[in-house]
């Protein structure tokens, strides 16, 4: 027997969403038809946030049941996309592979991979014309196991502040989980080590002027529980996080939502979900929308890493991975 189905229009393309009443998201009885509806109404936003960078898919093809194994983390685009459907093709040394990854353009791409049970978008921060160089550098504000969102905006303030110091326009949001994240449109002039090392330089600064609040530190053991990591690691080639406006793979569908920085001492994470941020956006529009108007130099912040290698004269506190 053929699989329940709807066609959905998307500007001039036609979807077929296959079982669009399945449950997603069983804590607020949301289906794959909702998941579709979201996107839809955000539409602007995601495209912005994934446009012409290659993105991992985070599948669920039985829905965000919470059980182990149930989360498909894929590099490679589902077999069976539709010929207008762009990728873009990536190399991987450790296995000396290549894999083509989707590469949003439109929106019909999302709701295509919405089709394919794709809850969550995950984006490089590279775009498909330089890959190897990235645009944007990414500030993940990270809690420990014993860490409260209390701490997670003071963290954000501090956070705000030394990029006011340094002239930079950090765009943050909710990172859909426990966390935020801010972003930097950056000119595409340095690789990925270069940025990663900015970025450390960078959250060492923070982990300075915090008062204990902030860790850098590299392995797990050696962090304070309570503490928020500055996740500089985001920023090394071929690591990702959940882009702006992505649904993230937990029960009650959140959203990775920007947010205005006059917003941050409000704002809780639970509630920006799939039945409450497209009416946001309707009244607000894209938060990130002119993201690309602000590039910043990341020359400062490399001044500042080598200011703190020739402090340690140890050098970067460990070399990319």
């Amino acid at each position: 027997m053929a699989s329940p189905f709807v066609e959905i229009e998307v500007d001039d393309r036609v979807i077929k969403v296959t079982n669009p009443e399945r449950i997603y998201f069983p804590q607020i009885n949301a289906t794959k038809h909702d998941l579709v509806d979201y996107y839809l109404a955000v539409g602007p936003g995601i495209v912005n946030a994934l446009y012409e960078r290659p993105c991992m898919l985070h599948r669920f093809p039985k829905g965000v049941l919470g059980a182990p194994g149930e989360k498909v983390h894929q590099k490679r685009i589902p077999s069976g996309a539709p010929d207008w459907v762009e990728t873009v093709e990536l190399f991987f040394p450790r296995w000396q592979r290549t894999a083509d990854e989707l590469c949003v353009t439109e929106l019909g791409a999302v709701i295509w991979a919405v089709q394919m049970s794709t809850v969550e978008f995950h984006p490089w921060n590279s775009r498909r014309g330089h890959v190897e160089v990235p645009d944007e550098w990414r500030i993940d504000l990270d809690p420990g196991p014993l860490c409260d969102f209390a701490r997670i905006r003071r963290v954000a303030h501090v956070v705000h502040e030394v990029l006011d110091e340094l002239g930079a326009v950090g765009y943050p949001k909710t990172s859909g989980s426990k966390g935020i994240h801010v972003y930097v449109r950056i000119a595409p002039e340095h690789g990925f080590p270069d940025v990663r090392r900015a970025a450390l330089a960078f959250a060492r600064e923070v982990e300075r002027r915090a008062g204990g609040l902030v860790t850098t530190a590299w392995w797990k053991k050696d962090r304070d529980p309570a503490a928020v990591f500055v996740d500089y690691n985001q920023n090394t080639r071929d690591h990702t996080i959940a882009a702006a406006y992505s649904v993230r793979g937990l029960p009650d569908a959140r959203v990775s939502t920007p947010i205005r920085w006059d917003e941050i001492d409000d704002a809780d994470p639970r509630d920006f979900t799939i039945l409450t941020v497209p009416a946001r956006f309707a009244t607000l529009g894209d938060l990130h929308a002119d993201i690309d108007t602000h590039p910043f130099d990341l020359t400062p912040l490399l001044e500042w890493a080598d200011r703190d290698d020739a402090a340690t004269q140890e050098g970067p506190e460990k070399p990319e991975l």
